[in-house]
């Protein structure tokens, strides 16, 4: 059984290091981007968060003044038993939160949205968010918390089948043009992106393939991946670069999931991650060990399954 002090405790380290210490994929994919960038404003920008990153890493400060709205995605191994059960794994997230708020700390961003009620702590009324997803043949637990900005850098649309890819294309360079022009977003960013579902599945896997995937992973659908690698050299193709300036560092990189949708639609719904991409791992064990990383792996074969009944032995072979 996992102990529900082990589970706020590890919460409390993976609060500090999402907010603090960048994953090694982003910054590496930011690297990058800032090499090729020509664009003046951009690549002062570029560089003044390069060394923004460093600086927080050694003053162990938050990476950004605004650190978004911590939330929190938790998988579940099918065999796994937990002290308190879920509702006791809730407390402890909640604590977690509350406590590195004032600890590290964060900015207290959560308000009611009448009253503007604010408790100090980021916790509230359906906050901070607890996602769930579960694997099979495993006892572990993972949690998975990102600091995702809270304001814009998200868009929707209902488009149609007759829409097609060009549509995709459209729509995508409509809401990058968006998020640039009139500042809802910080480029660059990881772009993630939703398509089919209903419209909240929709919204939800899209800021989960910005947020819960790393840069450079691909879809394991070659067509998608391919598309994946279009939309990234399309984004940055636009003429807009870091914080919407003059440049060609719009997207970091780009990531779809897909979900079954009604026959006549096609939905489709764009996020764009922060530029400090704040997220940490953590896989906790009953006899006490926890394995820290920054990659959520959230989307394994068995989320992605499409037949009614799960058979991991024939999905293998399927895949191989």
């Amino acid at each position: 059984m996992i102990p529900l002090d082990l589970i706020q405790r590890t919460a409390e380290v993976l609060m500090e290091k999402a907010a603090i210490e960048i994953p090694q994929d982003y910054l590496d994919g930011l690297k990058a981007t800032a090499a090729v960038e020509d664009g003046d404003l951009s690549s002062f920008v570029l560089q003044a968060m390069l060394e923004n990153y460093e600086a927080a890493k050694e003053d162990r400060r938050a990476m950004c003044g605004d650190t978004g709205c911590p939330r929190w995605y938790v998988k579940m191994g099918n065999e796994a038993r937990l002290e308190g059960g879920p509702v006791g794994l809730e407390a402890a997230l909640r604590r977690a939160t509350a406590n590195a708020t004032n600890n590290i700390p964060l900015r207290p961003n959560r308000v009611h949205p009448l009253w503007r009620t604010d408790h100090d702590n980021n916790v509230g009324i359906n906050a901070p968010e607890i996602e769930y997803a579960f694997e099979p043949d495993s006892d572990w637990i993972e949690l998975t918390t990102v600091h995702k900005g809270g304001l814009f850098g998200t868009d929707y649309r209902m488009l149609f089948p007759s829409d097609g890819i060009e549509g995709i294309k459209r729509f995508y360079l409509d809401s990058l043009v968006a998020f640039g022009k009139r500042g809802l977003a910080c480029q660059p960013a990881i772009i993630g992106i939703g398509l089919g579902g209903s419209k909240d599945t929709c919204m939800v896997l899209g800021k989960r393939a910005a947020c819960l995937r790393t840069v450079g992973d691909r879809n394991p659908d070659p067509k998608i991946a391919a598309l994946e690698e279009e939309l990234k050299e399309l984004g940055n193709s636009i003429g807009m670069g870091a914080m919407g300036f003059v440049g060609k560092s719009m997207v970091v990189d780009c990531h779809i999931e897909v979900g079954y949708c009604h026959t006549g639609g096609m939905q489709m719904s764009v996020h764009a991650f922060c530029l400090s991409s704040r997220r940490a791992v953590a896989r906790l064990y009953a006899n006490g060990r926890v394995e820290y990383r920054t990659d959520p792996e959230w989307f394994t074969q068995y989320q992605r399954r499409e037949t009614v009944e799960w058979n991991a032995h024939s999905h293998q072979e399927e895949s191989a």
